[in-house]
């Protein structure tokens, strides 16, 4: 599967200090923008809405 990765809108223009996120059908991936090719996290969805719902919004 391709994943399309994306980052806030916050983030920098130079993406040289964020997380990057691509949603799956039942996972979220979480990556280092300054390491596309390195390890990402998989969070399942269910949780990761759990955790949204938590976050203050800016």
């Amino acid at each position: 599967m391709k994943l399309s990765w994306f980052r806030s809108s916050y983030s920098g223009s130079d993406g040289s200090a964020c997380v990057e996120v691509a949603t799956a059908p039942d996972t979220v991936r979480l990556r280092d923008s300054k390491r596309k090719d390195g390890p990402h996290l998989s969070i399942p969805a269910a949780a990761w809405a759990d955790f949204i719902r938590y976050v203050p919004e800016a």
